[in-house]
Parts: structure tokens; sequence; C-alpha cells
């Protein structure tokens, strides 16, 4: 008996969703890099509509990968180890206030449980209008000096120390140093 050859195009809906999440990117932003809809892209991970080889390019190139890899495997095994690189780590600019966010938690977890490498530069600060009732924060300090303010209440965190406080509150984190400042901050939305 003769095997019949797999004659179905192959799925890529979710080797394109597993890597966009992967580098932190919305719909839009995916859209907006590889120059495809949104709604192309949304029919494409739901596996309703299968790319050109054009559009397959475009999207590769925008995710900086190899065409293959979005063809190959759609549903790749289970990795026993996820390694993502430096540059794989999405990341939040905020130059303007002297802070940088990478964000380390797996975007899945995104509004429930977040964790970030925060940076900030001297004099830089990260402002925060109150999140959800009953969230928290958890920052651990691990280079240079902080001064956390809560709904108005100020306190330093000395290095090594992890402060937890109300994050459904009005809060900022200062770095009142001469030298850069970076901890891991942990979100927990309630």
């Amino acid at each position: 008996m003769n095997a019949v050859p797999n004659n179905t195009p192959p799925e890529v809906g979710a080797a394109l969703q597993r890597l966009r999440l992967a580098r932190g990117l919305t719909l839009e932003d995916l859209s907006r890099i590889a120059g495809v809809s949104k709604s192309m892209l949304s029919q494409i991970e739901r596996e309703k509509a299968n790319p050109t080889i054009a559009i397959t390019w475009r999207l590769a190139n925008a995710l900086g990968v190899a065409i293959g890899e979005l063809l190959s495997a759609a549903e790749k095994a289970v990795e026993t180890i996820r390694v993502l690189d430096a540059h794989e780590t999405p990341t939040l600019p905020g130059a303007h206030a002297g802070y940088l966010l990478r964000i380390l938690g797996p975007m899945e977890l995104a509004g429930k449980y977040e964790w970030y490498e925060l940076t900030l530069a001297p004099g830089g600060e990260l402002v925060s209008q109150a999140h959800d009732p009953g969230t928290t924060e958890h920052l651990t300090l691990l280079h240079g000096s902080v001064e956390l303010e809560v709904a108005g209440v100020k306190r330093k965190v000395k290095l090594g120390g992890t402060a937890r406080y109300a994050g459904d509150q009005d809060h900022a984190i200062r770095n009142p140093g001469k030298s850069e400042a970076k901890g891991l901050l942990v979100v927990i939305h309630r």
C-alpha cells in the first residue's frame, strides 16, 4: 500500500503567534512592521487563512527568523528548555524618564503575573498610576539606590532589599543616586 502524500499547506498560525508573542509584539505592531493587515494576521494565527510565500517572507523578515521557521513544523514539540537570547527579550524603553524595563515574564501571563528587570539612569524614574484593585508589586534592588513613593509615602530601598507595596495606589520608583540602579520588579494582579 502506497502512502498518500500530504497535500495540505503548512499551518503557520501557531508558529507565527509563538514568535510574535515571544518578541512582545501585538498584532498591530507586527502589521506595521511587516506591512500585512492586522485582519490577515489574525486569520493566519487562527488558521483561517494560509499566507502567500511573499507574505510569509515579509513576516519572517519582520520577526527576524528564516522563512523555514514559519513553514516547517508549525507546532514544534514542546521544548524541555526554552532559552531567549537577550535580543529576543522585549523591552519597554522610557528614555524620556530615564528607565528601561525588560519584560522577563512570558507574555501569556501578562495581566496576572509580570516580572521585569528595571534599569534606572541617575535621576530616572518610573511613575505609575494605580493598577487594578488588589495589585501588589515587589521590587528587589540589585544595584545602586532607589527611593519608592506610594500614595505620598516615601521609603529608600537599600542594596539587596525588597520592597513590597500596593500597586493599586499611584506609585513611583526613583533613582536619586549618581550611578545606574537596577532591580527586579514583580507585579501580581488579583
